[in-house]
């Protein structure tokens, strides 16, 4: 008889790689479930995450009060105007052939237009032409005010109130260089709102310690005689404000 099939022996190679690509693929799509089943969850887990926190956003306690009438709050305004007292013709008329030793006196009336009091009014002076007149301490102009506690009667310019020096006695060529940084400050600081300042502004060609002498028709040096200069000055007056406060109401 012919002898028995041996079925033990190895399987033939084509079976066994067969069997290999089954089982691999197997696995391949217990994998890519088992990753499918990964993201779902945390998918899941971010949208439930999510939820929780954008419900306890709309679902928070609120309060709130507020003032049945809107409260109005004004800022104040601090204004100055600049006129000539009556009787007087003021900054806008020119002074002409000033000689050493005069004095003309100019008469103005400050105001504070605005609803704040005021405090450190200042008096600054400028020229657009500089010349010995404003920039000599010596031979240039000098400069005084006066205030009276009420509008100088005019003409004569007289004070039937109170008269007290402004400022004292002072070359204009220091009022100048003061001008820019730290103005002259005149007496009395506080300015009430809706009131009025009254001023006497004197300004004086003082009297030379050394005469100048004109010789043949012909003046001396340029540059060291006061004779035919020309001043275009602006008068300037400041206010401050007033000190800040704190109101407890």
């Amino acid at each position: 008889m012919p002898a028995a099939e041996n079925n033990t022996g190895p399987a033939p190679v084509a079976d066994r790689a067969q069997r290999h690509t089954h089982s691999r693929s197997r696995r391949t799509r217990h994998g890519a479930r088992r990753t499918s089943l990964q993201v779902a969850g945390i998918a899941a887990t971010i949208a439930a995450g999510v939820a929780i926190t954008s419900g306890g956003v709309y679902a928070a306690l609120t309060a709130e009060a507020f003032n049945a009438s809107a409260q109005n709050v004004g800022s104040g305004t601090l204004m100055l105007t600049l006129n000539n007292t009556t009787g007087s013709v003021g900054f806008g008329s020119p002074i002409a052939n000033i000689a050493p030793g005069d004095v003309v006196n100019r008469y103005v009336q400050v105001r504070n237009t605005g609803t704040l009091t005021g405090q450190n009014l200042t008096l600054g002076l400028a020229d657009s032409t500089p010349t010995l007149l404003t920039t000599s301490t010596t031979k240039g102009l000098t400069v005084a005010v006066s205030e009276c506690s009420v509008a100088w009667t005019m003409p004569g310019g007289t004070c039937s109130g109170t008269s007290t020096a402004a400022l004292t006695l002072t070359p204009a060529a220091t009022v100048i260089s003061s001008g820019g940084s730290t103005p002259v400050t005149l007496a009395a600081p506080a300015f009430t709102s809706s009131t009025d300042r009254y001023f006497r502004v004197s300004v004086t060609l003082p009297d030379l310690a050394n005469a100048e002498v004109s010789t043949n028709g012909a003046l001396p040096a340029v540059g060291t005689t006061i004779q035919g200069l020309a001043a275009n000055l602006t008068w300037k007056f400041t206010l401050a404000q007033r000190t800040a406060t704190t109101t407890n109401t």
